[in-house]
């Protein structure tokens, strides 16, 4: 085999972290059926659509027929998906208070065709409501295409976290830690703790964000230590032990690290890796809680990101992290209510 600097990249294999798809060359699938199921239910179901004639709302998923699927080949990422689903439906017109149903049918998502061109049917039950069916059939349609987009980002985005690993830059040429940092993203180059890979550099990352939540900093602060608050954001068993040294797994596994120092109410500081990452290859997530009067601030530092997973980590804290927490704050205060 060819060493670094020498010969045909497509085989170099020695000093990778697993030794496996260099510089992302070889044809790797991930099948997406089982997650696209869960992701479809969850961006679909409960859509609400208002307008003059009344109020719909999107039921259950009734029928999801289909298969996705990732890919990647010379460092690119393919998708496949074709799905049939059908979803029920139900609204209150506005001037009688009559109550009517009906269905959602979608019978072909595929990459063949953009969202827009989509075919979505709207169908009702037998009976008046007709004023119903054609609030489904203009603001529904235009609700249920954004949710459809909803699902197609998160694919590209949450799923295929990790797909596309860190590449080493041949003998003589610059790795890409010496690009320009741009924006909020500072970049570095660390050293992996595998002793495989003692002294090979892996160009990594610098992310910074900040959210704002609706809650005192105490109340995010346990969402984040809680065992049964992490399971209700993140929709996942989930293995919590905060304290100095505990461990943390989230995901089905797909996140995990270790607690190294926890501030009450103030700051949270993790070693942090995605499972796809280089073996023993952990990122330093800094989290600091800040209260600004009935909300708080989280200020959120994430240190040893493999450059190559920049966008989808940080799509990771934004989707799964901060979204999810808005939501489950926002149906902690409606239960209040």
């Amino acid at each position: 085999m060819a060493k670094w600097g020498q010969g045909d990249p497509r085989w170099i294999v020695e000093e990778r972290a697993d030794a496996t798809n260099v510089n992302n060359w070889h044809w790797t699938e991930r099948d997406a059926t089982s997650w696209s199921k869960r992701k479809l239910k969850e961006v679909l179901e409960g859509l609400v659509v208002e307008g003059e004639a009344g109020r719909c709302e999107i039921g259950d998923l009734k029928h999801v027929e289909g298969e996705a699927s990732c890919n990647s080949r010379k460092g690119k990422l393919i998708f496949f998906y074709e799905w049939n689903l059908r979803l029920s439906w139900k609204g209150t017109v506005k001037e009688s208070g009559e109550k009517h149903k009906g269905s959602v049918e979608i019978p072909n998502l595929s990459e063949e065709n953009e969202v827009d061109d989509t075919e979505i049917n709207v169908s009702k039950k037998k009976g008046e409501g007709d004023v119903l069916k054609e609030l489904m059939r203009t603001e529904g349609t235009t609700k249920v295409r954004e949710a459809l987009r909803d699902y197609l980002k998160a694919l590209k985005t949450e799923f295929t976290l990790g797909m596309i690993l860190p590449t080493k830059a041949p003998v003589g040429q610059e790795l890409a830690t010496d690009r320009k940092p741009s924006g909020s993203t500072v970049q570095d180059s660390v050293t992996p703790q595998s002793p495989d890979m003692v002294g090979v550099k892996i160009p990594t990352v610098r992310i910074h964000m900040r959210e704002v939540f609706n809650s005192p900093a105490d109340e995010l602060y346990s969402i984040f230590t809680k065992k049964e608050l992490v399971q209700k954001f993140s929709k996942c068993p989930a293995v919590i032990e905060a304290e100095k040294g505990g461990k943390l797994q989230m995901f089905e596994g797909c996140v995990s690290g270790e607690y190294t120092e926890l501030v009450p109410s103030q700051r949270i500081v993790l070693k942090w890796r995605c499972r796809s990452w280089p073996d023993e290859h952990y990122a330093t997530v800094a989290l600091n809680f800040q209260d600004l009067a009935a909300q708080s601030e989280l200020e959120l530092e994430c240190k040893g990101v493999p450059v190559a997973h920049e966008e989808s980590t940080r799509q990771w804290w934004k989707k799964q992290y901060f979204e999810e927490i808005h939501i489950l704050l926002q149906q902690s205060k409606d239960n209040m209510e």
